[in-house]
């Protein structure tokens, strides 16, 4: 075991050595010109104010959360007659309070790179495409490391603490359970951060586009608009802080649950089982860093998204070369019968997780992307008006989840089937093999995140050159990397929402171990959910539901807070002169200050919702419900984002290629239908969308914590 936990804490340093590297030459790099960098610093202020708050407000309710998890996993395990009732309880809210914090740690490395990333990409813009490229995508890598490399270390540790290098088996099975409170705390901060970045990144888009390009007739990003500031500020707070929390919950929690899969396999793999997830992530960290460093375009009329989707596939096919090697030497075992496990079987579910992730990406693509046709048939929608605009979004949002729902099917009964014959005749192989499914998909994340950070970074840079006045020359550079980020946000959500999915499924599998443990059977015993049963049915009815009242808390909370913003632009606009000529600058402050305090007070209500109806679920109606309404929860919830992040997507895009000229172009009336639909769109791709996978996740982790409490 000793080699291999080198090996792991190995990649982490190496990981940080790169992190070192990258932030400086991202810093290195010139700042642009006094405008620029006056522009920057707004943002940048803006940004650090929001986080400080926001960060406050979550500190509050981690810690709330965390007695409640401590009193509630000390009466659970009091009244099962466990005789370290105390210190399993005190276990779990150590992970749990571990995992907020270093949740929130990546979430604020993610902002902060980000933030003084844009104003270097767009100066890097005046030597070109590929010097501003580089620069945006090695600042969205400093993320991109810290996070994985983070949440590696997070469980890796907690696993050694908690007994996992003892040499004693008993502690070594048990220990996995002991760190669900870390995944728990993750999903947790995760969840708010989304929610509170989400909210506050389209009010402020919103109050911008309406007050802005549809009533005054001002461009995007043009200074004049109070809210411009505050949009920008929103593009780091959603896109960074939210998703690098977010990102961090996905693999933290998809490790844990792989690993307490490998429990139940132990006699078979022996600690290998149990490590084998902790590796398998080492080993995708490496082949990002070596696809992050392949990117590049030769001149400026190279599309930089062929360069990042070069490096997507560098990275996958670096990943199944290394992962066969890693399935081979940890995977080999002897059954109880004397045949050997096959472990081709196993690295046969690795390919299906790497491939799934690849098609996810390129039906993102299809159904978001400028140049395709749905994105099109939205763009020509809009010519008859706004009504026809929405109707067509609908539609293509709709169409969108049935291919993702396809593969992602596909994939789990592939990777489930290959796990049993593999094994064949051993209880929970199959799950296992989609465990190793899961890790084969995640294996990419590293560079996923990079390519995420990547998108606000370059829009950021975008709003900078524009505010600035900076040449036209500049302006196209910078316009084709916000249009090239445009795309990554869309690809990484749906990779998002496809890992969220398989996670799930090995998360509910997870989570019935735990049910057959704490009754104390043997683990590869029989644990059905009888959807027959009238308290099961309703447990499951109940999960659907809340998907989609989170949903309409979520675009709700979207819509009141921006009602603050529009106010406050249109009493500028009106009260403050000299602001439509240039003579006078708008008041920037007060928007960011009133976006800020209207998202934070609107996070509360979904976020509450989510935390506590699963576990009133459960405590009133049982284990089993609980185990339906998870289960269905994670179906509704996977539909439900994949139409959200879809459809919000399109609508944007069909409103930029008017822009670039369709139908009449910018200030046309099938450009202010546009600019309606991409407003409805805009609280769904960018807020209830990516909360979504944090709540299907947090759902999932949370009955894992609370399960000796259910009836």
């Amino acid at each position: 075991m000793l080699s291999y936990l080198c090996l792991i804490y190995g990649v982490i340093l190496i990981s940080i050595l790169v992190i070192i590297y990258l932030a400086k030459y991202t810093f290195s790099q010139d700042k642009g010109t006094d405008k620029m960098q006056e522009i920057s610093n707004f943002i940048k202020e803006g940004a650090m104010a929001f986080i400080k708050r926001q960060y406050k407000t979550i500190a509050i309710l981690s810690i709330l959360a965390l007695f409640l998890i401590v009193f509630c996993n000390y009466l659970g395990n009091l009244s099962k007659g466990s005789s370290s009732a105390i210190s399993i309880s005190i276990h779990t809210g150590i992970a749990f309070i571990t995992g907020a914090f270093c949740s929130a740690l990546s979430g604020y490395i993610g902002m902060y790179m980000a933030v003084n990333s844009n104003i270097r990409a767009a100066a890097g813009a005046k030597k070109g495409l590929n010097h501003a490229l580089q620069i945006a995508l090695k600042g969205g890598a400093v993320t991109g490391l810290a996070v994985t490399a983070l949440s590696l270390f997070g469980v890796a540790s907690l696993f050694l603490v908690y007994g996992g290098i003892s040499g004693n088996d008993t502690l070594i099975k048990e220990a996995p359970s002991l760190i669900v409170g870390f995944g728990f705390g993750a999903s947790f901060v995760a969840l708010f951060a989304q929610l509170g970045g989400g909210i506050y990144t389209k009010a402020a888009d919103v109050g911008a586009d309406l007050v802005g390009k549809v009533e005054a007739g001002i461009p995007e990003d043009d200074p004049r608009n109070p809210a411009v500031i505050a949009d920008l500020v929103g593009d780091n707070v959603g896109d960074c802080a939210g998703r690098g929390a977010d990102l961090f919950e996905s693999t933290a929690a998809e490790n844990i649950g792989a690993m307490i899969l490998g429990v139940a396999l132990y006699p078979i793999f022996g600690w290998k089982g149990i490590l084998f997830p902790l590796v398998a992530r080492a080993f995708g960290i490496i082949a990002s860093i070596v696809g992050i460093f392949t990117v590049k375009v030769k001149d400026d009329k190279d599309d930089p998204m062929k360069a990042l989707k070069k490096g997507f596939f560098i990275t996958s096919l670096l990943n199944l070369i290394l992962l066969f090697f890693v399935v081979k030497n940890m995977l080999s075992g002897t059954l109880s019968n004397g045949s050997t496990v096959n472990y081709l079987y196993l690295y046969g579910c690795v390919f299906a997780g790497i491939f799934l992730s690849y098609v996810f990406v390129l039906i993102t693509d299809y159904y978001t992307s400028i140049n395709r046709k749905p994105v099109k048939d939205i763009a020509n929608s809009s010519q008859t008006g706004a009504a026809t605009n929405i109707i067509t979004g609908l539609s293509v949002g709709m169409e969108s989840t049935a291919l993702p729902v396809i593969f992602i099917s596909i994939c789990i009964f592939v990777a489930y089937k290959l796990g049993d014959l593999a094994m064949p005749g051993v209880a929970n192989s199959g799950l296992y093999g989609t465990a190793i499914a899961t890790m084969g998909m995640l294996s990419t994340c590293t560079y996923i995140l990079a390519m995420d950070t990547f998108g606000p970074i370059t829009d950021n840079a975008g709003g900078i050159t524009e505010m600035s006045g900076a040449p036209e020359e500049i302006r196209v550079v910078t316009d084709r990397l916000d249009a090239c980020g445009n795309t990554t946000k869309a690809l990484t959500k749906g990779y998002a929402v496809g890992s969220a999915a398989l996670a799930t499924f090995l998360l509910f599998s997870a989570y019935l171990d735990e049910v057959k443990r704490i009754l104390d059977k043997p683990l590869d015993s029989w644990f059905a959910i009888d959807i027959g049963k009238p308290e099961v049915f309703i447990g499951g009815f109940i999960g659907a539901m809340v998907v989609f009242l989170f949903s309409s808390t979520a675009i709700r909370a979207v819509g009141r807070a921006a009602q603050y913003v529009i106010l406050e632009v249109r009493r500028q606009f009106n009260e403050i002169k000299g602001i439509m000529d240039g003579s006078t600058k708008p008041d920037y402050a007060s928007c960011v200050d009133i976006v800020t305090k209207g998202a934070l007070k609107e996070m509360i209500l979904p976020g509450i919702l989510v935390v506590f109806t699963p576990v009133i679920v459960g405590i009133l109606l049982g284990k089993e419900s609980a185990g339906a309404f998870l289960m269905i929860t994670t179906i509704a919830g996977v539909i439900m984002a994949l139409f959200l992040n879809n459809g919000g997507g399109a609508w944007d895009n069909a409103k930029k290629l008017i822009e670039l000229g369709e139908h009449g172009g910018k200030n046309s009336e099938a450009h202010k239908a546009s600019v309606v639909g991409d407003t409805v769109g805009d609280p769904f791709k960018d807020t209830a969308g990516p909360s979504l996978h944090v709540l299907i996740k947090l759902v999932s982790t949370l009955t894992l914590v609370f399960v000796t409490l259910f009836k």
